[in-house]
């Protein structure tokens, strides 16, 4: 919910960057995106990667997400055939019709004031940020490169709060609903006709290992497991996922 492109793609993009032509996109009210006033749905994270393909002179190319980004890769890939050659999904939201927990979640997300109150606390609170982050990262603090990352979670709850956004996204919120997730891609994985490898941490606790096995299989991809990490797999094993995705991208 703190997560910009600079944040999870840091030491992952420089090892593929050797080797490919590398772009890194801070979708809406992430990052250098900002101001940005439009709610963030699927469909428009889907016509702003149309319109960044048409502004780079792109026709074809593989995409590597995780996360909400992941989530927004499927749709793109489905709803746009031909374009994609390549997709890598690590952890990603838009699969499986329910969550743990599922109607507690959906009304506290959706108790008035709730999410921007959150956003205005880790922005004043640069401990709050500190412990979410050490919490969210296998090794925690011990992470390398965990004050870098710290800085830059901390610019983007102050960015939050700045501008006064909820802290957690628009996309996931609307993914919720109350009895099951409105946004599911899982029955439409056997239409998803392109070389697909999907990613999941050991230890994440926000994906289930179900689901990943189920869409791995539905669509005809590849599943892999890694170790001693958890939904931010990029930080916790940066050079173990560059090295993944870069033997899928080589791999004819």
């Amino acid at each position: 919910m703190l997560d910009s492109a600079e944040l999870s793609w840091r030491f992952v993009a420089p090892e593929l960057a050797k080797e490919h032509r590398v772009y890194a996109i801070d979708l809406p009210k992430h990052g250098g995106s900002r101001p940005w006033q439009q709610p963030i749905t699927q469909k428009l994270c889907e016509q702003l990667i149309s319109e960044l393909l048409d502004y780079l002179g792109l026709q074809r190319i593989a995409i590597v997400g995780t996360s909400m980004g992941a989530g927004v890769s499927i749709g793109y890939a489905l709803n746009n055939p031909g374009t994609v050659t390549r997709l890598v999904l690590a952890a990603p939201g838009g699969i499986g019709a329910r969550r743990r927990a599922q109607l507690g979640t959906w009304l506290v997300i959706n108790i008035p004031f709730v999410l921007t109150t959150a956003a205005g606390y880790f922005a004043r609170k640069p401990g709050a940020v500190r412990r979410s982050l050490s919490a969210a990262l296998t090794a925690g603090a011990d992470t390398p490169g965990f004050d870098t990352f710290l800085r830059l979670a901390t610019a983007e709850a102050s960015a939050k709060y700045r501008h006064r956004e909820r802290v957690l996204d628009d996309w996931q919120l609307g993914a919720y609903g109350p009895c099951r997730m409105r946004l599911d891609f899982l029955p439409r994985m056997g239409d998803l006709d392109v070389p697909t490898l999907w990613l999941v941490g050991q230890n994440d606790e926000l994906v289930g290992a179900g689901e990943m096995q189920a869409a791995a299989a539905a669509s005809g991809g590849r599943l892999e497991t890694i170790p001693d990490a958890g939904h931010m797999a990029t930080l916790d094993q940066p050079q173990y996922f560059a090295a993944l995705v870069g033997e899928f991208l080589h791999d004819p």
